[in-house]
């Protein structure tokens, strides 16, 4: 590989969800009854919270997703404008069965130390290619089953 090759790619922050009318409904039904019920129980701040993150649940599940610009270069992995550079990935994994390729990186982080990003399936071996280029270790991984889990829920 040259010295300056890079792999560059774009992909969407997550996968947007159509939410009918219906969803938000349920949201609203949901948070409603339940700080009523705090509020009955004179849990003041439950139901506080309860509306709070009602309110953001909603916001959020109207944000339209990011455009997200990553790079793979003689550095590191470039995710927007933060650099994980290849010391501090300790291995990664390129899913590519599925509808949709993902690629795995385990990094040196204590919160969330496993990051998955969607990739196009043409970069899916280029990727892997240059990964081992760089002496980053291949280790299967896969999503999180809460993933999962809010995937089926709608979010």
């Amino acid at each position: 590989m040259d010295s300056d090759e890079k792999l560059e790619w774009t992909a969407l922050e997550y996968e947007e969800k159509e939410r009918g009318n219906d969803w938000f409904w349920a949201l609203g039904v949901i948070v409603v009854a339940g700080s009523i019920a705090s509020f009955i129980y004179s849990n003041y701040f439950f139901g506080l919270l309860l509306i709070i993150g009602g309110v953001l649940l909603g916001a959020f599940a109207i944000k339209k997703p990011d455009l997200v610009f990553y790079e793979l270069n003689e550095k590191g992995l470039k995710i927007r404008n933060r650099l994980f550079p290849y010391k501090n990935i300790k291995s990664f994994w390129v899913k590519i069965d599925g509808e949709k390729p993902l690629l795995f990186i385990k990094s040196e982080r204590l919160f969330m130390p496993i990051i998955s990003m969607p990739v196009e399936q043409d970069f899916a071996e280029k990727i892997k290619n240059f990964m081992l280029s760089k002496n980053v270790s291949e280790e299967e991984m896969k999503e999180h089953p809460s993933e999962k889990i809010m995937d089926s829920l709608g979010f």
